[in-house]
């Protein structure tokens, strides 16, 4: 059953819980509440801080207001006093007055009743109060400050904060009404963005899945947007690429060991078979022996061969550690260990080191490489066989050059495989590994082999990238 079939028979409220279980739906939700919490302080702050601007006004005016009254009283006496104090608590507005005697008794004002204790104590003071117009007796909050004029009497002062709580009561239905809208569309964003990314995850595991069912060509689907998810699918492709490579690989060395091994495997049987028919002396016996012992050693290599190529195809060279190494001395070093052998086959040797090439990875196997390069130009080649070391840019050129036969272009990148050998080449011995292997340690150390004419004969130029200082 496919995801898609799946998800067609879970029911709303499954489909539903699992993109609420999504990572995508849980981030929104967490900048949801992070979101929230923010503009909840930076509201509260606001509010809090217009609250006190208001406190300070109202506090402000009521201050001008008694200086401004203990100024008629001192200029006019009680009567003037009493002629402004009545006027003006006569006008609407939020001003509140009272004038008592210094006993206590309300000689006018617009304030029936305060708490006890409150025109006994001169000073600033918030809480509750009753005006004298209310039939109701409705009880008001206010901001008030008493002062105490000369002869005793007292003067009350102060402004209802009915406005400054109304404010307040607008703040906090608004912060409510928007905090809730703020959740709605954060959860419904945040269903909307998970489903989204559910969608995209459901298609690679539907993908990943087909491969797992054995479809090593399946390839994850790029949105093309450029995201971490368009970033992890086109790194899966790049791993699914390289799975392939080597599964290709394996197969080719497979059918390559059943087929090339099948010879020489019977041939030492075969061998074998016949020391034990016709051997009829112990010397015949030995000699025979010692070619099955040979063949053995040959398949040995053969094999050691196949283990050191896929080490190095897996990156995992034997002695990997990297060490920083002069290429020229390498060059000098192989090349005087098989000129005696190009000399036998009189063929001339010519080498051409340049100094100060550091080169970072596997000395040795640097130096295999070059060895089969040159154990090659020295079977197939003719004449002369150049060998040098040069420096290009930031990276090294070992060149190696013949002049025999050479590799026709179209079989240039076959030769690379393991076990494939050219009908020129299947009368000399080998079983066709050496370039693979040059090949091998080439993208190990980050390098390239390339094959091109010599004109006549083979030029192989294998470029390794020079050592970091």
């Amino acid at each position: 059953m496919t995801p898609t079939a799946a998800a067609l028979r879970e029911g709303p409220l499954a489909r539903l819980g699992k993109v609420f279980r999504t990572t995508a739906f849980k981030l929104s939700l967490a900048y949801l509440v992070v979101f929230a919490l923010l503009a909840s302080v930076g509201l509260g702050y606001v509010a809090w801080n217009a609250r006190r601007v208001l406190d300070d006004q109202i506090v402000s005016t009521i201050e001008a207001e008694i200086n401004g009254l203990s100024e008629q009283y001192t200029a006019g006496g009680l009567r003037r006093l009493i002629a402004v104090v009545e006027r003006r608590a006569r006008e609407p507005g939020a001003s509140l007055y009272l004038v008592t005697t210094p006993a206590g008794e309300q000689i006018v004002g617009n304030v029936s009743r305060v708490p006890v204790g409150v025109l006994t104590t001169p000073g600033q003071y918030e809480g509750p109060y009753e005006r004298g117009a209310d039939s109701d007796r409705v009880e008001h909050r206010a901001i008030m400050r008493v002062y105490t004029l000369a002869g005793g009497f007292r003067l009350l002062v102060g402004r209802d904060t009915e406005e400054r709580d109304r404010l307040r009561d607008a703040i906090g239905n608004t912060f409510g009404s928007s905090l809730a809208l703020v959740l709605v569309l954060g959860v419904v964003g945040g269903w909307f963005v998970a489903s989204r990314v559910l969608k995209r995850v459901d298609d690679m595991t539907e993908t990943t899945r087909t491969i797992m069912a054995g479809d090593l060509d399946g390839r994850l689907r790029l949105a093309g947007t450029g995201d971490e998810l368009d970033r992890l699918a086109q790194n899966l492709n790049l791993m699914l690429e390289r799975i392939g490579e080597l599964m290709h690989g394996m197969r080719q060395v497979s059918d390559n060991i059943a087929h090339d091994l099948k010879t020489p495997l019977t041939r030492l049987r075969n061998r074998a078979d016949e020391a034990l028919r016709s051997a009829e002396t112990p010397e015949a016996l030995r000699a025979a022996i010692e070619g099955i012992v040979e063949d053995s050693d040959g398949l040995i290599r053969v094999f050691n061969a196949l283990l050191t190529i896929a080490r190095l195809e897996a990156g995992n060279a034997p002695d990997a550690a990297a060490r920083t190494f002069d290429a020229g001395t390498v060059v000098r070093e192989v090349a005087e260990l098989y000129e005696p052998l190009a000399e036998e086959q009189g063929l001339r040797l010519t080498l051409s080191a340049e100094p100060d090439l550091p080169v970072s990875g596997n000395r040795e196997l640097v130096g295999q490489a070059l060895a089969n390069l040159l154990d090659n130009a020295i079977k197939y080649g003719a004449d002369t066989i150049t060998v040098s070391a040069r420096r290009a840019g930031d990276a090294v050129t070992f060149h190696v050059a013949d002049g025999g036969p050479g590799i026709p272009e179209a079989e240039r990148a076959r030769v690379l495989d393991r076990f494939v050998r050219l009908d020129a080449a299947r009368s000399r011995p080998g079983f066709g590994l050496g370039l693979s292997l040059v090949n091998a340690v080439a993208r190990l150390h980050g390098g390239s082999l390339t094959l091109a004419d010599n004109r006549p004969g083979l030029s192989v130029l294998l470029t390794l990238p020079l050592a970091r200082p």
